[in-house]
């Protein structure tokens, strides 16, 4: 199972870490730490040298109830850290976490590698046709309404079953556009509540069925916190645990703000499964 990054084939099998960079001053755990170029690239060469494949560079907060951030300062909190990742980590693969895809040109044309968008196209219609003109990783992540709207949103008769539906037309419409790689993620939080992303998890093979990569991002979110009665910033033992079980139902990429001890999860799993 391999994807192309500009040029580069990524084998999934053997699972690999996305360390995230956060350039907003809101984002539920690290919002505002990395503010200046050379903070930026001190933790850019951290999560290099922890082990991490891919940098996922956001500059819009999806945490519930987000304020709104405009599509010009989305582009001038993005557009400047992926010039600085290129000029000084030229062959680090960046992924961009939006769903605006004049944003994801103007990255893709900087040199980013991936698109991440959380709403597999939903909310800006010239996403998918972007991603086919520039032939790069698509992920599409699973979620209901808007940031304000989505943990109102969680009423479903069988949430596996109706993601599954999701992905399966989602696939469906990123292939009509000739969209070669494809990347899902099930979107924990996302318009759901605690117990619906615990039953995910639990059945977490279930998603084998599409054939596809799969990204899992758990990184210190309340399903985590909330659940064992802790804080984001305590939250990290419990997002190793989840991230070690998501590895054992198949997950191919780990979303973290945590590279080293993810990739500790990834080198023990792979111990487990040699022969």
């Amino acid at each position: 199972m391999t994807i192309n990054c500009k040029g580069q084939l990524i084998d999934l099998a053997t699972p690999k870490v996305m360390g995230i960079l956060n350039v907003t001053p809101n984002s539920f755990y690290d919002g505002g730490k990395y503010k200046s170029e050379a903070e930026i690239l001190s933790q850019v060469r951290k999560m290099i040298s922890d082990g991490a494949t891919f940098i996922d560079v956001g500059g819009y907060s999806s945490k519930p109830k987000a304020e709104y951030v405009s599509e010009k300062e989305e582009l001038l909190r993005i557009a400047p850290v992926v010039t600085l990742i290129q000029k000084h980590f030229p062959k680090t693969l960046i992924s961009i976490d939006t769903f605006r895809s004049e944003v994801a040109r103007i990255c893709i044309e900087n040199g980013a590698a991936i698109i991440n968008d959380i709403s597999s196209g939903s909310i800006d219609d010239k996403m998918m046709e972007t991603i086919a003109k520039y032939d790069v990783p698509y992920i599409m992540m699973h979620k209901r309404g808007t940031s304000e709207t989505m943990q109102k949103m969680t009423n479903y008769e069988n949430i596996l079953k109706e993601i599954l539906f999701y992905f399966s037309e989602k696939v469906a419409l990123a292939r009509s556009f000739g969209i070669n790689d494809l990347i899902i993620d099930p979107g924990f939080g996302f318009a759901k509540t605690l117990d619906q992303n615990y039953e995910i998890l639990q059945k977490l093979e279930l998603f084998d069925i599409l054939e596809l990569p799969l990204l899992i991002g758990v990184s210190r979110k309340s399903m985590i916190y909330n659940k064992i009665k802790c804080t984001p910033e305590e939250s990290l033992n419990g997002t190793s645990i989840i991230n070690t079980i998501a590895l054992t139902k198949g997950a191919n990429i780990l979303r973290v703000h945590d590279v080293k001890e993810a990739m500790e999860c990834v080198t023990l799993f792979n111990k487990t499964i040699q022969s």
